[in-house]
């Protein structure tokens, strides 16, 4: 119905950047909420970075002052612009997606999640 397809990971030295993307295709509506999470090795998924479709934006305490979120609403894509990054920083991003699905569906609700993409960060 809904599909998330990240790209942007890889290999990078701390103090590069790297820019994820996240495109959202399918029977929708609307998009609210768009967001990306991430999850180390041993560790839970936990949230990075979310915005609003009003613009409103939340940074995890981690990440506040190097990273950026951005979307763009006619492309259905969602942005992460990472800076500064730290060894700290690898892990697996999964990109977030919330809103209503279109047609016959309209105003049902949608949560959807990408496969994940990998964020090395070497020291």
């Amino acid at each position: 119905q809904v599909q998330l397809v990240e790209s942007g990971g890889g290999l990078v030295q701390a103090g590069g950047s790297l820019r994820l993307s996240c495109v959202a295709s399918g029977s929708i509506r609307s998009i609210n909420r768009m967001g990306w999470y991430r999850q180390a090795p041993t560790k839970q998924r936990d949230l990075v970075a979310t915005i609003s479709s009003g613009g409103r934006i939340n940074l995890a305490d981690s990440v506040n002052g190097r990273f950026t979120i951005s979307r763009d609403n006619a492309k259905n894509t969602v942005y992460l612009q990472m800076n500064s990054l730290k060894p700290e920083d690898t892990a697996v991003y999964y990109c977030n997606v919330q809103g209503s699905y279109a047609g016959a569906w309209a105003r049902a609700p949608f949560d959807s999640w990408g496969q994940g993409t990998q964020v090395t960060v070497s020291s």
